[in-house]
């Protein structure tokens, strides 16, 4: 496989939306599209290779009809980490993942199963497992990482004395605590000479255990790199799709979350399709009007890492952000959802780092920011939901009409709507 650029031609030739709009405003719109939708893939920088990813791309042939010279390393024992390194080993790849819980380790090495996360799955034979740091890292060609957001940077600058070569690839979505950080970011800070690349998409660790057909893409400046990748995970089942747009990719990974959260509140209520199809097609719309303005290809959200994310993570109630937000719609705080879940729900924490962005850039949000009214200032659900019917969504599709309303507009209009169903609840409750 090969990676391809995205082409911009076809874009938008009908404009019966646009009836009331000036044939000058029209074309000025149309413009910023094609300007917005191709920057990312003009003037884009090149890495120099690595001597180990140069190695990779001279001997790619050999690499795909013998994968034993890839040599990876995994860090994370979630589901998704052992998904992955499992699918590696079972390709025939020299495959370590590292937990680092030592006690874990050895029952793992002892059972072939990941008794925390996937209890029920048997791992290849071949996969080896090490709860020591430097030696699952050293000599290899590529360290994949996931472990949960919160402990990315730290595990990088914990592998950073080992690296001499080797390339980097993110497994790990969301944003970091307090700094608006993705994963690629924290990578080019702490380990700014390296090669790396994110992967991301709709992948369910279950299913891809269970042989579904499942596929990922794969996003990095370096095309040797995401060959590499493409060798060791592709397989009759997964297949790995390539992307140059690493900022798009991995902002279509992260902000997904926050709209399973939205998706697992609605089920709680038992909406209809219609609410469900209404929920997915604005959440697309806040997906691409965010990573336009973070200097994202707005066309890679209609791919694999946008869309067919945000459709599995939203329709599976195997995801954890589903999940905590089914537990909010029935009335369970957030603390006491999380703790019942027992595991990371990146979706909490993107929501409140991209409140602040959006409400900060002017980035209009309505869902994100309803979300952050219900999880952080204790507003009930159905209410906010009613309000945000009431005061959002202006226009359809993204970037064919310019909104009207402002973050600012869509908060005063939610306030004073809040204000009014509490002025009639303190009338009812005084007759």
């Amino acid at each position: 496989m090969t990676s391809s650029n995205n082409s911009n031609k076809d874009i938008g030739n009908d404009n019966s939306d646009m009836d009331n709009t000036t044939p000058e405003k029209q074309n000025s719109l149309l413009a910023g599209i094609i300007e917005r939708a191709s920057k990312s893939g003009i003037g884009r920088k090149k890495l120099n290779p690595s001597a180990v990813e140069s190695a990779v791309a001279k001997n790619m042939a050999d690499i795909h009809n013998s994968p034993t010279k890839l040599r990876l390393a995994f860090l994370g024992g979630g589901s998704f980490g052992t998904a992955m390194a499992n699918l590696a080993a079972r390709n025939g790849c020299d495959t370590t993942l590292w937990v680092r819980n030592k006690r874990a380790v050895k029952a793992m090495a002892k059972t072939q199963t990941n008794k925390k996360y996937l209890p029920s799955y048997k791992l290849d034979d071949r996969l080896k497992y090490s709860h020591d740091l430097a030696m699952a890292v050293k000599d290899k060609d590529i360290i994949f990482i996931a472990v949960p957001g919160l402990a990315f940077r730290e595990t990088l600058k914990s592998i950073a004395p080992f690296i001499s070569g080797q390339s980097i690839v993110s497994l790990t979505k969301g944003m970091e605590k307090d700094t608006f950080a993705l994963m690629s970011d924290i990578i080019k800070d702490e380990l700014p000479e390296v090669n790396f690349g994110v992967m991301s998409g709709p992948n369910l660790a279950i299913e891809i255990m269970k042989n579904m057909p499942s596929a990922t893409v794969i996003a990095s400046d370096s095309e040797p790199l995401r060959h590499a990748v493409q060798a060791a995970l592709h397989s009759a089942f997964f297949r790995v799709f390539a992307s140059d747009d690493v900022k798009g990719v991995e902002l279509g990974g992260a902000l997904k979350n926050i709209y399973a959260i939205a998706m697992g509140m609605a089920a709680a209520y038992d909406v209809g399709e219609n609410t469900k199809a209404m929920i997915l097609t604005c959440a697309l719309a806040e997906m691409s009007r965010f990573g336009v303005e973070a200097g994202a290809n707005p066309l890679t959200f209609l791919g694999l890492s946008g869309v067919g994310d945000l459709y599995a993570t939203c329709s599976s109630e195997l995801s954890r952000n589903y999940r905590i937000g089914n537990m909010l719609g029935r009335g369970m705080n957030i603390d006491a959802a999380v703790k019942k879940l027992g595991q990371t729900a990146e979706g909490v924490n993107t929501i409140q780092q991209v409140h602040e962005k959006a409400t900060k850039d002017g980035i209009y949000m309505p869902i994100t920011h309803a979300l952050y009214a219900v999880i952080y200032e204790d507003k009930a659900a159905l209410g906010v939901a009613l309000h945000l019917m009431e005061a959002g969504f202006r226009s359809d599709v993204e970037f064919v009409m310019a909104h009207d309303h402002s973050n600012a507009t869509l908060t005063a209009q939610m306030k004073s709507s809040n204000s009014h169903t509490e002025d009639e609840k303190d009338d009812t409750d005084s007759k």
